[in-house]
Parts: C-alpha cells; structure tokens; sequence
C-alpha cells in the first residue's frame, strides 16, 4: 500500500491541503478537487483547537470512504504521536508536518505509512531522510523562491523535495522545473469564500489549471 501512494505522488505531483474544513463541505471539496484532476488531499489538524482535533480524523475518514478508489487521503500538521494516532486511526495514507520531529517520522515509518515532515535548512532535510522520510517538505518555499530550492538539492539531490507554502497555479511549474518531485497547495486553491458561497465549480476549474501547470 505504501508503494501505491509513493507512485501517486510522484505521478501526480500535487497534494492540496485542507484547512479548517469539515462534514460535507469538505465531501463536496473533495469531489470538487477530484473533477479537477486532483487526486492527493491533506486534512490538516488544527493545532490551536486540540478539542476539535476529532473533527480532522473525522473528515480524513468520510472523505477516505466517499473517494475510494480515486483519490488518497493524507493527514496534515501532525507534530505529536498523538495526533499521529488519531490519523493512522482514521486511515489516513500519508502524514505531512510543519517540521522535522525524529519521533514523528520514525514512528510513521513503523506504521508502514509515507512520511512528508517539514524542513527548511539542509541539516533539517538530511535528518529527515536519515530517520526514513520518504519525502522532504521544503516549508515555507514561496518566502525563499525556485533559488534556494535548486540550491538545497545541489549537494541532496537523493532527497526527493515538495514544494509546500505559497505555491500557486502561477508559479507551481517553476517550482517542478527546479526539481521538486511535486508541491503542496493551500489556500491559493482552496478557497473559504467559494466553499462558503458552495461555489465549488470555481475550485474545480482552478484545480484543473494547477494540474495542467504539473505536465
């Protein structure tokens, strides 16, 4: 099964991470997404409600069981074993962090799921593959740009880098041309206003435009 999601990645490219979004908004984002051709979304936890934490393992569940068979769930934020648990509970396929925790990977490891943590320096990015990271999330890109990218990977070219924090339709093709194997979206495509409004079809076009930006 790790196998199956590491071969998505790589083939598609693109996770979309969802934040704050639940119950059957975020079934609707998700068919939403999938008419766009995505087909990797990342329910994150919210780190400043550990009250509603449920709520995320909630919506990776629904929106695993709505979506079988099209698209892989992965959950996000994950900085604890606790939060860890809770989503290796749910099912989710993947777990993507803002930073590099040596017990967060290596547990994730030993569960058999992929392990995306988070990294900004090269010590960051070498610990992280070192302790079994399948990929390394190169956070936050878009402050930095395509420049320290290219000069991250120069001497880790065996770590394979997402592009994760600002990208957008606009810029997500440089971001691969410098090497990234794919990249991570948020709010530039998952907009507040249009799920709010139910005016789904305005992601699913804009999702169908990252996705014609990843070939």
């Amino acid at each position: 099964m790790k196998q199956d999601v590491i071969k998505q990645i790589d083939e598609n490219k693109l996770i979309v991470i969802v934040r704050g979004v639940y119950g059957e908004d975020c079934i609707k984002l998700a068919h939403a997404l999938y008419e766009g051709g995505i087909k990797m979304m990342e329910i994150t936890f919210d780190q400043s409600k550990p009250d509603e934490f449920y709520r995320t393992a909630d919506a990776i569940k629904a929106v695993k069981e709505e979506m079988a068979g099209k698209m892989m769930v992965g959950a996000g934020t994950v900085i604890s074993l606790e939060t860890l648990k809770m989503a290796k509970d749910a099912g989710a396929q993947y777990i993507i962090s803002p930073d590099t925790n040596e017990e967060v990977i290596k547990k994730t490891v030993e569960y058999g799921l992929v392990s995306i943590p988070g990294a900004l320096t090269p010590s960051e990015a070498a610990n992280a593959h070192k302790w079994g990271a399948d990929y390394v999330k190169l956070f936050p890109i878009s402050n930095l740009g395509v420049g320290y990218l290219k000069a991250v990977r120069a001497p880790l070219s065996h770590i394979k880098f997402m592009a994760v924090g600002g990208v957008s339709e606009k810029n997500i093709k440089e971001f691969l041309d410098a090497g990234a194997v794919g990249a991570g979206v948020g709010g530039n495509l998952v907009n507040k206003e249009w799920i709010k409004n139910g005016e789904f079809d305005k992601i699913t076009a804009l999702a169908a435009e990252f996705v014609k930006n990843t070939k």
